[in-house]
């Protein structure tokens, strides 16, 4: 159906009758998707009608399908380019991440209610819309198998709180931890309007659904030892057909990929509503506590003291991490809340990873970052979130659920600004850049070809750093971790940081670019090229006291734990639907219909597509697995995410060879390549309860490529298996699992 040599957006040199006719198609699909994420229709029903295949293409309609030839024309229309407003590129400053306030728990500005170990069943009214009546105050299901593991062992000390909610003004109180002579000068004293561009227009209330309802994008921080919770509002509309066209107003908020029990996971089946909060308990924990360096006695498993020191800490060492994320995790709606603002990044420290250049102990890293604090300097030490956008004829946030491949946007972002420009003093820095798109894999370097040092990959800092000149394709929700050195540069000097992956579709990427050809415009993704300037604007004013080790953290050593069990799981379309599914029925209508993607597991039946209350493996407690992740075909590729442990990637393609030195730490995001495999092994301890595995492109996920897992946790109340939440506004109910796999 379509003509790759177009690419998925028409240029803005295409003709006026092929552009009006691509955005009377755009607008048509919006109502779909409009009607999708108000209930009003199901999957089954578009199906029906002939609107979409059952693979989940968009049917051949002229006047909805913008791939169908034109009736001005032989081709097709291709999807209108989105309207920049004027907006130039590198003419805004790239702004540093705003920080979530982080409050001592206990005192006085604290949370209220207090933080409990089992959910709050408190009740409120419901609004009319959501049915009425009465409900908890906190979304997340009631009694003990759902209470906070281990709340008593690990308590809060820390608490964060935030909202999720549209555009009600400008930032008024952004902190990017930084001064503004390091941030690009930008005063955090003006307020922020929420725009993607100043020429850009202002986003609608209800067009972006973002923490707190501002930009930039947020940042937590943790330091190990040092127990969150992390209060999450539902400050949406409680008429969900006031979400401005697409979005869902209920959300389960997923810490990727944090290391504690299954309540505070963001199972994509525990959702909350508008109106009610979930408390998230985030114990910051080492993996390893219940059985590695139990005495607490290695330094190396620690954390900063706030005074130069150490707390050490048990656990193990080599299972320290550095950068994580939080997003949604609605089920059926993960790819348009994020998309919509739902995404966060989260920095923990540690006495490895301290975030102080200057401590030299031994232990220290002193990696990029300041000194001006014991731990957590920002100075040196930058997020960056990647993003592929796009914008209805108005400037409103636009999304397109057709086709189920996935999602392409056409307006590159970082940092949620347009094409902006970073201003840098001559030294190291470090980057922490996390691929927070729907579908788009990238790919990047420097535009004069100077090397970057890998140094982390996830959440997790390698073994050994590996300079590269252009990185490896990095899928959604990957975090690559670099270290650039500026100091060869003089002052005045501009230099790129340039995309060179270049997609036709949702799929997979179609190829890479070299960096010459990115630059020189040999590719019609208008996501291709230049997305980010530095600029070297001065000396340091205090010397570079950063080092980039020789060795990092090595992995945990596994050869003495035998293998309890090997596994398959095969990730491709065609997936048998369950259409009489009581578990989605709220979420996609009476039909239940879920997707055409799906999983396979242990080579045996159909696949199957999503079901949050389908049990697909039972790994025990306490043991040690290896699960080989294959891509059932060489269309598409799938960044596949385990949820709670870290793994290690053992093979490539049935080999080991085949592993690249930037993949030989510790993952929670594995790409598969079209046709391909990855065999990890992991270890199941510590925590318990109902993870998930899904593909991160979020359009197959939600379409649906998702499986349910489970482990018993130790000395927990669990019930083996657990029952499924159902929730609703009014309270939760459960129910038994609906169906648990013979080889689970």
């Amino acid at each position: 159906m379509k003509n790759h040599s177009e690419g998925f957006f028409l240029s803005e040199k295409a003709s006026k009758a092929r552009l009006r006719e691509a955005e009377n198609a755009r607008r048509n699909r919006a109502e779909i998707v409009k009607a999708f994420s108000h209930g009003q229709v199901t999957r089954r029903d578009l199906i029906k009608w002939g609107l979409i295949t059952t693979g989940g293409l968009l049917a051949p309609i002229n006047g909805l399908n913008p791939f169908v030839n034109s009736a001005y024309g032989s081709i097709p229309t291709g999807a209108p380019p989105s309207p920049l407003f004027g907006a130039q590129p590198f003419t805004q400053a790239m702004p540093r991440f705003d920080l979530l306030t982080r409050r001592q728990f206990g005192r006085q500005g604290g949370l209220n209610p207090v933080p409990t170990a089992e959910s709050n069943q408190t009740l409120q009214p419901v609004p009319a819309v959501l049915g009425g009546g009465f409900g908890p105050i906190e979304g997340r299901p009631p009694g003990a198998v759902w209470a906070h593991q281990q709340f008593a062992q690990f308590p809060p000390r820390i608490t964060i709180e935030a909202t999720q909610k549209g555009n009600t003004g400008p930032n008024t109180s952004y902190n990017p931890g930084v001064p503004s002579s390091l941030n690009s000068g930008i005063n955090p004293a003006t307020p922020i309007p929420l725009k993607f561009h100043p020429a850009m227009p202002t986003q609608s209330l209800n067009s972006v659904w973002t923490f707190n309802g501002t930009i930039p994008p947020k940042l937590a921080i943790a330091r190990y030892g040092e127990p969150i919770v992390f209060r999450h509002h539902n400050g949406l509309p409680a008429d969900v057909t006031q979400n401005n066209g697409f979005g869902r107003n209920t959300i389960s908020t997923h810490e990727h990929n944090g290391h504690h029990g299954a309540e505070n996971d963001g199972f994509t089946g525990a959702f909350f509503f508008p109106g009610q909060f979930y408390d998230y308990h985030w114990p910051i924990v080492h993996a390893g506590i219940t059985s590695i360096n139990t005495n607490a006695t290695d330094p190396r498993a620690g954390s900063p003291d706030g005074s130069g020191g150490i707390t050490r800490l048990p656990g193990d060492w080599h299972e320290t991490m550095s950068t994580h994320w939080f997003h949604d995790h609605m089920f059926s709606f993960t790819s348009q809340n994020v998309y919509k603002g739902n995404a966060a990044m989260f920095n923990i420290y540690s006495s490895l990873d301290r975030g102080n250049e200057a401590i030299n102990d031994g232990v220290n890293f002193r990696l990029p970052s300041g000194t001006s604090q014991d731990f957590a300097n920002l100075d040196y030490d930058v997020n960056i979130l990647l993003s592929d956008k796009a914008f209805d004829s108005t400037g409103q946030l636009y999304f397109d659920i057709f086709d189920f491949d996935g999602f392409l946007g056409d307006v590159m972002t970082v940092n949620l600004a347009y094409r902006p420009y970073f201003e840098v003093e001559r030294r190291k820095y470090r980057f922490r850049i996390l691929n927070a798109s729907v579908s788009r894999f990238f790919a990047y370097g420097l535009s004069d070809g100077s090397p970057m040092i890998q140094i982390g990959n996830d959440g997790n800092l390698l073994p050994n750093p590996v300079t590269q000149t252009v990185s490896d394709e990095q899928g959604i929700a990957e975090r690559y971790d670099w270290v650039i050195d500026f100091s060869r540069y003089s002052i005045g000097t501009r230099v790129w940081l340039v995309n060179v992956v270049e997609h036709q579709d949702g799929k997979k990427p179609n190829k890479d670019l070299s960096i010459a050809d990115a630059l020189a415009g040999k590719s019609n993704d208008p996501c291709v090229g230049k997305m980010l300037e530095f600029r070297i604007v001065r000396n340091p004013a205090v010397a570079d006291q950063s080092q980039v080790p020789a060795t990092m953290i090595p992995n945990p050593d596994l050869s003495n734990i035998p293998v309890a069990r090997s596994r398959v799981f095969e990730f491709n379309s065609g997936a048998s639907q369950n259409l009489t599914n009581p578990l989605t029925s709220y979420i996609t209508g009476a039909g239940g219909q879920s997707g055409p993607w799906g999983v396979k597991t242990d080579n045996t039946g159909a696949t199957l597509d999503a079901s949050f209350g389908r049990i697909s493996a039972l790994p025990q407690y306490g043991t040690r697995e290896v699960w080989t992740l294959q891509n059932g075909g060489g269309g598409w590729d799938h960044p596949i995410h385990i949820h709670f442990e870290e793994g290690q990637i053992l093979a490539r393609n049935g080999s080991a060879a085949n592993v690249p030195a930037w993949e030989l730490g510790r993952k929670d995001v594995y790409r598969l390549r079209p046709g391909g495999s990855v065999t990890i092994t992991m270890q199941f301890r510590d925590w318990g309860g109902m993870y998930m595995e899904h593909c991160h492109n979020t359009v197959h996920e939600d379409n649906a490529m998702l499986v349910r897992w489970e482990t018993k946790g130790l000395g927990t109340p669990f019930l083996s298996p657990l029952p499924t939440p159902i929730c609703t506004p009014q309270g939760v109910t459960f129910i038994p699992p609906d169906e648990i796999l013979p080889t689970a």
